[in-house]
């Protein structure tokens, strides 16, 4: 089965059966290093780490770092998956994900500066044989429909808890 067969099988899928659609999503991370945590995802393990100039010894990817992959990577699945629903062909994608962000506000050092990103620029590159018109209707229709940059543009609720155990 080709990919927009497979696509048009779960949009119908979904929609004789909106309930399939609800999904949770987990990661379970432990603090190994100094700033060196382990993360599980699924069956994936990834390492996350702070660069030198934060304290941490560069094992891996930062946390904001990763939010940046995980934008870049999902607008590039969303390149895909809306190719396949548009029926528009490519022959290749590239994302470039940059984030600014002042890490006094991390630190506590400026209370006033935001500890998050002030500013996300995504640029999408894509080649093919379609007009240019039709490579603005999928970019649109990746804009209106990628999780990630809904999560990143829209926020979402966040309920935080901490237990304490014995030592």
């Amino acid at each position: 089965m080709d990919f927009a067969t497979a696509i048009a099988q779960t949009c119908a899928g979904l929609e004789q059966h909106p309930e399939k659609g609800a999904a949770t999503f987990r990661a379970d991370h432990t603090l190994t290093g100094l700033t060196e945590v382990d993360a599980e995802i699924r069956t994936h393990r990834v390492t996350i780490d702070e660069p030198p100039s934060l304290g941490g010894a560069d094992a891996g990817p930062n946390p904001v770092e990763l939010v940046l992959a995980g934008l870049g990577g999902c607008q590039a699945i969303a390149l895909r998956v809306w190719a396949a629903k548009l029926d528009i062909a490519f022959d290749h994608v590239r994302v470039r994900v940059e984030g600014d962000l002042d890490v006094r506000g991390f630190f506590g050092v400026d209370e006033s500066v935001r500890p998050g990103f002030s500013a996300i620029r995504v640029r999408a590159e894509i080649s093919g044989p379609e007009p240019h018109d039709r490579y603005d209707e999928l970019y649109k229709a990746v804009e209106a429909h990628c999780p990630v940059q809904d999560i990143v543009t829209n926020g979402v609720p966040v309920t935080s808890e901490l237990t304490v155990t014995d030592a």
